[in-house]
């Protein structure tokens, strides 16, 4: 394997440890450190402008391993039907063996490719995730501090509206107690005045 063949391969081993750490079941404290030190960190940041440079390279390393693919397979088919030498042993195991490394090349170079957009709709996904996570934490907490509130004047409006009744009650009690005081002495002065006029009318018949 040629050295940037290697070196694209040690970058889809990075990139499968990454998507590993990505999608690790991580405390949300922890997450949330982590993807903000990814997502604001300067380092990161020209780390990651790099890492697009290389990926151009991939992207060339893989039109050119499929096109070396396809030729590949091309003298292969072209050299069974035409019978070119392919009765060797040595000649098969030859394009055989370009057919593989024009195989593993592309795979290689393609997964690469592939795995770098997963990455990163996967670390965009889990960002978006962390940041909806946080608003509706907020959003809880002041619903919750107006709920508190809402249900605080609330119970002062009932507490007034019980004062209210219960001041009610009392001046009905009052009025109540009045009323029969008042209705008993009635029944006092009605009952001396009719003694009284009972008296009267008995001396006059005399």
């Amino acid at each position: 394997m040629t050295i940037y063949y290697s070196l694209t391969f040690l970058l889809l081993a990075a990139e499968m440890i990454t998507f590993c750490l990505l999608v690790a079941p991580l405390p949300f404290s922890v997450r949330k450190k982590l993807f903000r030190f990814l997502s604001e960190s300067p380092i990161i940041a020209k780390v990651a402008y790099g890492l697009k440079i290389s990926f151009i390279f991939v992207g060339i390393l893989f039109l050119d391993a499929l096109q070396r693919m396809f030729r590949v397979t091309a003298e292969t088919e072209m050299a069974k039907t035409g019978g070119q030498g392919m009765h060797d042993v040595r000649t098969e195991t030859n394009f055989a063996a370009r057919k593989f490394y024009a195989q593993r090349n592309t795979y290689l170079t393609g997964f690469c490719l592939f795995l770098s957009l997963v990455l990163t709709r996967t670390f965009s996904i889990i960002l978006d995730l962390i940041h909806t996570q946080e608003e509706y934490a907020k959003l809880k907490k002041v619903v919750g501090a107006g709920a508190k509130g809402d249900q605080s004047k609330q119970i002062e409006e009932l507490k007034k509206k019980l004062a209210a009744s219960e001041a009610k009650d009392r001046d009905f009690a009052t009025l109540k107690k009045q009323a029969a005081q008042q209705a008993a002495e009635f029944d006092r002065l009605a009952s001396k005045y009719n003694e009284a006029t009972g008296a009267v009318s008995d001396k006059k018949s005399d």
